[in-house]
């Protein structure tokens, strides 16, 4: 069990898990619901893994310091991009069961208005490109 007191492998994981979910997104198939449903799983562990982390330093730093603060909102970051990011993949699951829905039930031309799934994946993919730098920042701020 890594050190709790170090942040530092913790920040590992989450970096690597950020990256294999964004590299999924880009390149990965998503034009299923099933895929879609367990990339949002992915998004949203990885947000459980930023508010473990977060209770784990939070319970340390009684009274927190300045730096402490500022690794916390750190870590929140981090976490508020993961969720922001599942909220965009289950936003393009949402839009993509609807369009599909439309195109079964109408016999005519289909209008599909708003972003495309592809758009909210892009989206979700960008936010996860952030989480790397964070983990980075806060890596070289601990130093």
């Amino acid at each position: 069990m890594p050190d709790s007191t170090n942040p530092a492998p913790h920040l590992a994981r989450i970096v690597s898990e950020a990256s294999a979910l964004q590299h999924a997104l880009r390149l990965g198939p998503t034009d299923r619901a099933s895929v879609l449903a367990t990339r949002i799983n992915d998004a949203q562990q990885l947000a459980g893994t930023a508010l473990r982390l977060f209770l784990t330093l939070g319970a340390q730093a009684s009274p927190p310091s300045p730096a402490d603060l500022l690794l916390l909102h750190q870590v929140a970051q981090i976490a508020r991009a993961a969720q922001e990011a599942a909220a965009e993949l289950a936003a393009a699951l949402a839009r993509s069961v609807e369009n599909q829905r439309r195109a079964d039930t109408t016999s005519g031309r289909v209008v599909l208005i708003g972003p495309t799934p592809q758009q909210f994946i892009a989206s979700a993919a960008d936010l996860l490109d952030h989480i790397p730098a964070l983990c980075h920042a806060m890596s070289r701020d601990r130093q």
